[in-house]
């Protein structure tokens, strides 16, 4: 199990999850079949996916002095997440998350409000600083403002830790961030918005990380949901299969499950390919369970699954 910190700077929001036949157009409305809140955000999710895994997380995120920010601290506490540098605002509201779910597919679409955690600070990032130097894997998204992500990839880069980007939700980024990234780790949609490259196959996907290449990233981990993923740098290429752990429930948080795993496996020192199958494995058991969080797998879980895939 790792040893030294794993710190995720990120986003909590509160995700209100419609299970539904249809997404209703505009002005319709349609019954749902059921209804679940809890916690979520992509960088909550991720942390959480982390602390199950074994890991020493540390969560650097705004929350709301609120009924949404009560069920975040419950869930910290619960999953023995660090919350030193989780900040509180009474300015801003603790966000939430639509997410509405296919009741056969599993399918979802989403829309989320940041709300307090869209207003972390560098001044605030800056405060983890002496956490960020005893971590071993930095990991961060794209549901806080921008320069925040950059000031923070920069900040665990200057420092000498490994520095991991889930690039969602898709966002045209500055080239300057990029320089930062010793791993960037898109889906499909993500590739296609940051690079211009439409990504449908494994072909596809090694152009659109050429391009990631280029811009000054080291290494990027291209996730495609049932074909696995595409694996580059300047000197491996390789497609890691997706794993299959049962019938597929909700895919919801599959991402972060993913990136959660993922950064686990580098702070245990596992090599790219390695670490993108121990990511797809969390992945994996996290799709056949319904909610974000809620779904994220146990370390003996994962490990169980991977000696079964072998």
């Amino acid at each position: 199990m790792p040893e030294q910190w794993i710190t995720v700077l990120g986003s909590f929001v509160a995700d209100l999850a419609f299970r539904t036949h249809k997404i209703p157009a505009w002005g319709e409305t349609v019954l749902g079949s059921d209804f679940q809140l809890g916690p979520g955000g992509k960088g909550s999710n991720q942390a959480v996916a982390a602390a199950r895994l074994g890991g020493k997380i540390s969560f650097i995120s705004k929350l709301g002095r609120d009924a949404f920010g009560d069920l975040a601290r419950k869930a910290y506490a619960q999953e023995k997440i660090d919350t030193r540098f989780v900040f509180e605002t009474t300015e801003h509201a603790t966000g939430g998350a639509a997410i509405i779910l296919d009741e056969k597919t599993g399918e979802n679409a989403i829309i989320v409000f940041p709300g307090a955690c869209f207003h972390v600070t560098p001044a605030e990032i800056d405060q983890a600083r002496s956490r960020i130097s005893e971590s071993s894997v930095f990991l961060t998204q794209l549901e806080l403002q921008i320069p925040a992500v950059e000031y923070g990839l920069r900040t665990a880069h200057e420092l000498g830790v490994i520095t991991i980007l889930n690039p969602a939700p898709g966002l045209t980024l500055p080239p300057t961030i990029f320089a930062h990234c010793d791993y960037i780790t898109p889906n499909e949609s993500e590739a296609a918005t940051l690079t211009g490259i439409s990504v449908a196959n494994i072909a596809d996907a090694e152009r659109a990380a050429d391009a990631l290449l280029a811009r000054g990233v080291r290494n990027v981990v291209a996730t495609l949901g049932a074909q696995g993923a595409l694996v580059k740098n300047s000197h491996t290429k390789a497609h890691v299969p997706a794993i299959d752990a049962g019938r597929v429930v909700e895919t919801t948080g599959a991402g972060d499950a993913f990136n959660g795993g993922f950064a686990i496996a580098l702070s245990e020192g596992k090599d790219i390919v390695a670490a993108t199958r121990f990511g797809c494995a969390v992945a994996g058991i996290s799709v056949t369970r319904p909610g974000t969080a809620p779904s994220m797998p146990t370390r003996a879980e994962v490990d169980a699954l991977l000696a079964r895939s072998r």
